[in-house]
């Protein structure tokens, strides 16, 4: 709160906003303030029950102060006002979408790389940021056994970035592929280029390619069957490459998956790469999810054939306990990126970028500004190592196994989809597709509204599943016991209907 001066009428007045004693003082109430949030978090309703508008209706205050406000008085608000508003995704039983897991040594690995709130874009404005983030791509490149052709220290031009989001991994590669295709076939041909994933990749690649300039002509979404585990086809993407190509289409970019968000697919990434490879494609692996897990052995296969893609992203926000942002981008070639993403004008010319020994990070991404998502991402690294980050991992999965195997004896559920990691896809098992739709639909809102658990839906061939996602920090075998249980009750009053 800076340097705060008290009078005799109670009014704050504030010399200096970063005053160090002030915020020594003012951050231990913030952190007591966090540590009962999650000390209490179960009391919640996972779910945030409000209406929209809640806010503005409810919040005494409809304009900003002029005056000075105490902190106690602020966290009273947070508490009354924000908290109900809040789904709590660190809760112990939030099994919807993804994991977005937090941890101790990511909280403090955040409070660093805020506090020293440095902004570097290039090596000169902050080396330290430039080179922790060159050294902690390439510390968890190792961890996933990589080719050494995606890391800095390979020696073969690759290297990788921490970007915001996944979306910004795909738009940015997305862009260098088009450019450089366009340098080989000529800025005329761009009508003609074509992107190419499945019908479950991710919402960000069409987004990307909006973004990028394709229209819906560009872009081709192949349909995916159940009997393929929603993975995409070798052959259905030959196909479709082989027709744009008798159209006169030039193939440009592929986005495979390795755990699409509605079933956790896996692509089968060697295939394509290779198919990819004899019509010039780029492909970029999307891993947001899933590919924390595959630092394990027993996971790593799931990336075969990534040495034949030319970029791999993941989220180390999701499942490698680091708070939003931190998305992992590796490249074979960053030229690519760099030749498209960089702009130099003069007020940021140095010395060190012109010696051309640098790294300047600005150029591996769409924006200018930039945090220093390393310093958390590190933190993460150091404070557990990657044996005790193994066990987090699996002791998800096995959590995971667990729920699947409880579906599997109530012979009223099926699981619809085989769980590769920690999301198990089930449902009400009904003959009719319209009537079972109907059920589960019920069934789910009957879950998220008991506030004692939250999950979330997916629509894969016409059926509607649910998601019962495992990765919360928190989360232990007894939440996912009793959330079955919660579930088979509510299943009960639904049959009883």
């Amino acid at each position: 709160m800076g340097s705060i001066h008290y009078e005799n009428n109670n009014n704050i007045h504030i010399t200096n906003p970063l005053d160090p004693e002030e915020f020594r003082n003012q951050a231990y109430k913030v952190v007591d303030f966090i540590a009962d949030y999650y000390k209490n978090i179960e009391q919640f309703p996972v779910l945030s029950q409000v209406h929209p508008g809640y806010l503005r209706k409810t919040l005494p205050q409809q304009s900003a102060p002029d005056d000075p406000e105490c902190l106690e008085s602020i966290l009273r608000d947070v508490d009354r006002f924000v908290v109900p508003g809040i789904s709590h995704w660190q809760s112990p039983n939030f099994f919807a979408y993804f994991p977005s897991s937090s941890s101790t040594a990511g909280l403090l690995g955040e409070m660093l790389s805020t506090g020293f709130n440095v902004v570097g874009f290039n090596w000169v404005s902050s080396p330290a940021a430039t080179e922790l983030e060159m050294l902690v791509v390439d510390w968890f490149g190792e961890m996933l056994k990589l080719p050494k052709s995606f890391l800095f220290s390979g020696g073969g031009g690759g290297g990788g970035v921490l970007q915001g989001t996944t979306c910004e991994a795909i738009l940015s590669t997305l862009v260098a592929a088009r450019d450089q295709k366009l340098k080989v076939i000529g800025r005329d041909m761009f009508s003609k280029l074509v992107v190419y994933g499945s019908d479950q990749t991710h919402m960000s690649l069409q987004k990307a390619a909006q973004v990028a300039g394709f229209g819906e002509e560009n872009f081709r979404v192949i349909k995916t069957t159940k009997s393929d585990s929603f993975g995409l086809s070798p052959t259905s993407l030959k196909m479709a490459i082989q027709s744009d190509i008798e159209k006169g289409f030039v193939p440009l970019y592929l986005c495979a998956t390795i755990g699409t968000t509605s079933t956790n697919a896996v692509d089968p990434l060697d295939s394509l790469c290779e198919i990819a490879q004899q019509n010039r494609i780029w492909v970029h692996v999307d891993a947001a999810y899933a590919g924390s897990v595959c630092i394990c052995p027993e996971f790593r296969h799931f990336l075969n054939g990534v040495e034949k893609a030319n970029s791999f992203s993941l989220n180390a926000h999701k499942w490698f306990f680091t708070a939003p942002d931190c998305c992992c981008l590796w490249l074979k070639d960053p030229s690519a990126l760099r030749s498209s993403l960089s702009v130099n004008p003069s007020y940021l010319k140095n010395k060190a970028t012109d010696s051309g020994e640098v790294v300047d990070y600005k150029d591996w991404q769409i924006t200018l500004s930039r945090r220093f998502r390393a310093m958390k991402l590190w933190v993460v690294m150091k404070s557990y190592g990657v044996a005790n980050l193994r066990m987090f991992l699996r002791s998800h999965v096995k959590m995971a196994k667990l729920f699947e195997e409880l579906v599997e004896r109530d012979e009223r559920f099926e699981v619809v989809v085989p769980r590769n990691f920690g999301l198990v896809c089930f449902r009400l098992s009904f003959s009719e597709i319209d009537k079972s739709n109907a059920m589960n639909l019920k069934l789910l809102e009957r879950i998220n509204k008991s506030g004692k658990a939250f999950m979330t839906h997916a629509m894969v061939a016409g059926m509607y599943l649910i998601r019962f996602s495992v990765g919360g920090t928190m989360t232990e075998e007894r939440h996912v016991v009793t959330t079955w249980k919660l579930v088979q009750e509510l299943a009960d009053e639904i049959y009883l209907m």
